[in-house]
């Protein structure tokens, strides 16, 4: 491999460990739930795109078509997961709801317990959208 593609290989591999580093670090240190899930997904998902981007460079085009998956993967779950357990904090109560800026889910969660407590409401009415 060419001097050029070892240098960019090895400036992703630096920025991608820099990255998750980071992350990890925000994990340990961020006080609350949504800060530490903004550290669990969005430096985490960066770091393993470039090391991937830069691993890619330096395999043959049959096992970066496999890193691609990967990439498409992560892109597609990691957003879907911290969404996930962020609504199940807010749910069991773990998340401080005096803490929010902007409380959307409320709103959503007294309409839908409306909707549960009225007279023939049932969670399989068609009217009403998921929460997910």
């Amino acid at each position: 491999m060419s001097t050029f593609g070892d240098i960019v290989t090895a400036v992703l591999f630096l920025a991608g460990a820099a990255s998750c580093l980071l992350g990890a670090l925000g994990l340990i240190r961020l006080p609350d739930l949504p800060a530490r899930l903004q550290a669990a997904t969005k430096p985490q998902t960066l770091g393993l795109l470039l090391i991937l981007i830069g691993t890619t460079i330096r395999v043959e085009s049959a096992s970066a078509v496999t890193l691609a998956l990967v990439v498409l993967f992560q892109l597609l779950t990691a957003p879907v997961i911290s969404q996930i357990v962020a609504r199940s904090a807010y749910r069991t109560g773990t998340l401080r709801r005096d803490e929010l800026v902007i409380d959307e889910l409320a709103e959503r969660m007294s309409r839908d317990d409306a909707g549960d407590a009225a007279p023939g409401g049932s969670a399989g009415d068609s009217g009403r959208r998921s929460t997910f």
